[in-house]
């Protein structure tokens, strides 16, 4: 690795500390001299593939919203970021819809009454199709796929996300707290 590339942890995407600034994304890269910003390319209900539904515990074909957004770094794209979420906690809310959700999605879910208590986290290596690789501007070179799932504090799931990032400028880092 080297100084370009980035080191990702997800704790201030599953549970934002109080006080956390409106677009983590953006204030994390400004923290290391960098800029973070995200375009939101599709917000709307789609049919649960299968993976979906497995994930939120839906039929696959039935109705979720998705937030379809391309990660940049510096400028250059760095990640795809597609965030699932039952209809019935997101139809009608901020989380369908294009525009940027002040604050961020976790902290609209918690004022909707919907806050994670767990978070479980998939990472496999792959090579991207096509429309990774354009969009991500890359080669055919190895790509991470990263699916979170968050669920509440009865175990449903509130939250997914499938994210495609290039391997070669990432490096994923897991703290873990025993108590």
């Amino acid at each position: 690795m080297n100084s370009n590339d980035w080191v990702s942890t997800s704790m201030p995407y599953v549970a934002p500390a109080e006080g956390s600034p409106p677009d983590t994304w953006a204030a994390e890269a400004s923290a290391r001299g960098r800029r973070g910003s995200q375009r939101i390319i599709h917000a709307g209900e789609v049919a649960a593939s299968a993976d979906v539904a497995g994930l939120l515990d839906v039929p696959e074909g039935a109705p979720v919203v998705v937030r379809r957004r391309v990660m940049y770094l510096d400028d250059r794209p760095c990640e795809l970021t597609d965030t699932y979420y039952p209809v019935a906690i997101a139809r009608g809310t901020g989380l369908a819809e294009t525009t940027k959700i002040p604050g961020g999605a976790v902290r609209l879910l918690a004022r909707l009454g919907h806050t994670g208590a767990r978070a479980r986290e998939d990472v496999q290596a792959g090579m991207p199709d096509q429309e990774e690789r354009e969009t991500l501007q890359i080669g055919y070179e190895p790509v991470l796929r990263l699916t979170r799932l968050t669920l509440n504090h009865s175990d449903r799931p509130i939250q997914a996300d499938m994210m495609t990032m290039p391997a070669a400028r990432q490096r994923l880092r897991y703290e873990i707290r025993i108590e």
